[in-house]
């Protein structure tokens, strides 16, 4: 969507939507990113138990984060699609 802002309340709170759904994925994806970074240098060094615990973390936080992110951006999605395809937009 674009920068400027709607004047419709529904097309002003789908755009706020999908700010937010741009910045939990690349919580998300940035966590699960810092586990498998991690995880591999623990396996090619010496493994550690903090770790273990920032693998876990990153994973657990990543998925809490990222799982709603996903679902709402189908839905935005397909609520511009269905826009597009009776007209409305």
């Amino acid at each position: 969507m674009s920068d400027a802002v709607p004047s419709d309340p529904v097309l002003a709170k789908r755009a706020r939507i999908e700010s937010l759904v741009k910045v939990g994925k690349r919580i998300g994806y940035g966590l699960y990113l810092v586990a498998v970074v991690l995880f591999f240098y623990a396996l090619f060094t010496e493994l550690k138990d903090w770790m273990v615990t920032v693998i876990i973390w990153s994973i657990v936080v990543g998925s809490i984060v990222l799982a709603p992110a996903i679902v709402f951006g189908y839905g935005v999605k397909s609520a511009i699609r269905d826009d597009r395809e009776h007209g409305r937009l």
